[in-house]
C-alpha cells in the first residue's frame, strides 16, 4: 500500500441537475476539477500510454464525471448492459463510500454502455439491475452504436451522471462526505492493451479491484 493516499476535493455545482448534458459538459469544463489518469503501474508489460484524463463535479443528488482520452485504437464491440466493456476502449470509476468495501465498480466503453456493481472484492459482488443501470445517465461523443476496432487517433469523451442514492450516499450542503475511490482507464482486448489509474496501484499483475490502494476523495 503507498505511504500517502492521493486526495482529491470535489466541487459542489447544484446547477448541473437542471442542465442537459450537453451543457453539463461545457459547464464541467469551465467548473469542475480536472484530473489526469496517468500512472503507468504495469510499465514493463503493458508500456501504452494514451493521454486520459477526467473533469469532475457533484450536485446534491449525482456525480457528474467526463472523461477524455487521446487513443491509437478504438474498439466497441459491447452493447449490452453488464457486458465485458473492459475489453472494449473504456474508463472505470471505483468508488468506496464508506471504506475500502463494499465499492461499487463503474465502467464505461467509449459508446456508454455500462457494467457496475457493487463489491465485496473481485470474486465477491453483486450486478447492478438494468433498472439501477439505467439510473446513470451517459452522453458519449463516439454515440451509441457498436463497431469492431478502428485504427487511427482518435479522441473521445464519456460524460457519466451517478446517482448518489445509487451507492447509498446522501448529501446535505455545508456536510462535506469522504469516500474512497479510484479511476482508471484500460482496453484489454485492443491491439495496445493498457491500465492506467489516477491513484497508483503496487500489485504484480494489473488489478484495479484494490481498494486497499484507492485514493481519498470529498464531496465538498
Amino acid at each position: 500500500m503507498q505511504n500517502q493516499r492521493r486526495h482529491l476535493d470535489i466541487p459542489y455545482l447544484p446547477e448541473l441537475d437542471s442542465m442537459t448534458l450537453d451543457q453539463a459538459v461545457k459547464y464541467l469544463d469551465e467548473k469542475g476539477e480536472h484530473q489526469t489518469i496517468d500512472h503507468l503501474n504495469w510499465k514493463e508489460q503493458y508500456p501504452y500510454r494514451p493521454l486520459t484524463a477526467f473533469t469532475i463535479a457533484h450536485s446534491d443528488t449525482q456525480i457528474y464525471i467526463d472523461f477524455f482520452t487521446r487513443c491509437n485504437y478504438l474498439r466497441a464491440v459491447n452493447y449490452k448492459n453488464n457486458s465485458d466493456v473492459y475489453q472494449d476502449s473504456c474508463v472505470e470509476f471505483f468508488v468506496a463510500p464508506h471504506g475500502e468495501a463494499p465499492y461499487y465498480n463503474f465502467e464505461f466503453n467509449c459508446i456508454g454502455t455500462i457494467h457496475a456493481a457493487r463489491r465485496m472484492d473481485r470474486h465477491s459482488g453483486e450486478k447492478l439491475t438494468d433498472e439501477q443501470l439505467d439510473s446513470v445517465r451517459r452522453l458519449a461523443s463516439c454515440g451509441t452504436r457498436p463497431f469492431e476496432e478502428l485504427q487511427g487517433i482518435f479522441s473521445w469523451n464519456l460524460l457519466a451522471a451517478i446517482p448518489l442514492s445509487l451507492i447509498g450516499v446522501s448529501y446535505e450542503p455545508g456536510n462535506p462526505v469522504d469516500m474512497r475511490a479510484n479511476f482508471y482507464k484500460c482496453a484489454d482486448a485492443t491491439s495496445e492493451p493498457h491500465y492506467l489509474s489516477w491513484a497508483p496501484i503496487t500489485t504484480p499483475q494489473p488489478d484495479f479491484h484494490r481498494p486497499e490502494f484507492f485514493g481519498d476523495i470529498t464531496l465538498l
